[in-house]
């Protein structure tokens, strides 16, 4: 299957007058499967999926974090996204993982200690020059 780009915009809507951006993305739709990891996401956020031509795909509003941690996930259904919190596990090896600024990478390695007070992970960039 070839290469289908999305932009995913996260937006911080709480500071000043229009909000702030938090992360601009261009990812592989292919590689999002269901979900994405946001790492260091904001207490609030609203999400915004656009296709290769501009178009919204998929959206999220009013979408807000409830539990601490370096990690929330964005989760697609059709053209809904949602917010969860957790801590990735094993299952979410693969997952595109999206940091502040907009930088996508795939999440490589995961681990957390029991009492969550620590953490290591490993992420893979990868480019193509398109030019």
């Amino acid at each position: 299957m070839p290469d289908a780009l999305e932009t995913w915009d996260l937006w911080y809507p709480g500071p000043g007058a229009t909000g702030l951006p938090f992360a601009r993305s261009r990812v592989n739709a292919n590689d999002v499967r269901d979900r994405v990891l946001v790492h260091a996401a904001p207490q609030k956020l609203q999400v915004k999926v656009l296709d290769a031509a501009g178009n919204v795909v998929a959206r999220g509003d009013g979408l807000e974090r409830h539990q601490p941690g370096p990690m929330s996930f964005l989760v697609r259904r059709g053209t809904s996204i949602t917010l969860e919190d957790g801590w990735p596990t094993e299952q979410d090896i693969g997952l595109v993982v999206i940091l502040p600024g907009g930088e996508a990478g795939i999440l490589k390695s995961w681990w957390n200690a029991d009492d969550r007070k620590e953490w290591r992970w490993q992420v893979e960039f990868y480019n193509q020059n398109r030019g």
